[in-house]
């Protein structure tokens, strides 16, 4: 398939465009950034602005498929309505361009914050947990609002062409053992603390073929799914945690009981079992792979698989 990757040179995008081409996909890669001219064997790259209408309609035609991984990644470092407007006029016209130039598949990545909790300006909890594609959007801050407002437009473009959508929610996304130690490994030694994203991760490379299968897979419509790592980055049951960081809070906590990836471990605070059958995903990947007990890398910083 000639497949485009938008955001190609961030964590998401560069762990995409190499499991589609280790799957013998054409990949073109676009981003903000300037070429630069590597080996043959890297996938053609095209710079470009996404909220120039004309520049995503062009490097879109005669795509068979679209990953849009391409945003500014939270709402913290940006003025509010930069990250707004980018977001959502870039994912406007990407969702625009695949329906004027009839591209079947659509895979939108968008983010776990859409339900609201993670920036909330005034704090909101879940009704139960884990969360999944039932919890209600409810969110307060620009980036996880114009994430909400991109899947409506996918909707929207769905119901008006023949476009298919699989637009994933991915929880907070670790790329190597830096990123494991430095983000999870405070959460490892201190699970006490309350976390909005409900102790959940998401494993770059699991995540990156998951974006391979939805791809690939055959549907029609729009589908939504979370992909997160079935264990959650402590070494205690789910339960556990939300009575110890939110004693006072009403959240139903449901059946934990199912194995999660590997013994040890408790079950994640998102339940992507919707991705693992729509998909066929199967997430191999742990924490533990990375860090021990105190959350510290393993002796040399590499995977123990």
């Amino acid at each position: 398939m000639r497949i485009l990757v938008t955001g190609a040179r961030g964590k998401v995008g560069v762990a995409a465009v190499a499991e589609l081409q280790r799957a013998g996909h054409e990949v073109t890669a676009t981003d903000l950034s300037t070429p630069t001219y590597g080996p043959s064997g890297d996938a053609h790259y095209l710079q470009a602005d996404l909220t120039d209408a004309g520049a995503v309609h062009a490097i879109v035609r005669g795509m068979d498929a679209v990953v849009h991984a391409a945003a500014i990644p939270d709402p913290i470092h940006h003025a509010p309505h930069v990250v707004f407007s980018n977001n959502v006029m870039a994912g406007f016209n990407v969702v625009e361009a695949c329906v004027r130039g009839q591209v079947p598949r659509l895979v939108n990545i968008s983010s776990e914050t859409v339900p609201g909790f993670i920036f909330a300006e005034r704090p909101i909890l879940p009704p139960y947990l884990p969360i999944d594609e039932q919890t209600p959007p409810t969110p307060q801050d620009p980036y996880a609002f114009g994430k909400h407002v991109i899947e409506q437009w996918c909707d929207a473009a769905v119901a008006r062409s023949e476009l298919s959508v699989v637009s994933i929610r991915p929880s907070w996304v670790q790329r190597d053992a830096e990123d494991y130690e430095r983000n999870l490994g405070p959460m490892v030694r201190d699970p006490t603390q309350p976390s909005l994203g409900f102790w959940s991760y998401t494993d770059n490379e699991d995540l990156a073929i998951a974006i391979r299968l939805a791809v690939e897979v055959p549907l029609a419509g729009h589908e939504v799914v979370y992909v997160a790592q079935p264990d959650n980055a402590t070494n205690r049951h789910l339960d556990d945690l939300v009575a110890v960081a939110f004693p006072d809070a009403d959240i139903e906590v449901r059946d934990t009981t199912a194995a999660p990836v590997q013994s040890g471990t408790g079950r994640s605070g998102i339940d992507s079992s919707k991705a693992q059958r729509l998909l066929g995903w199967t997430p191999t990947r742990s924490w533990r792979d990375v860090l021990d007990d105190d959350g510290r890398r393993h002796g040399d910083g590499t995977r123990n698989l």
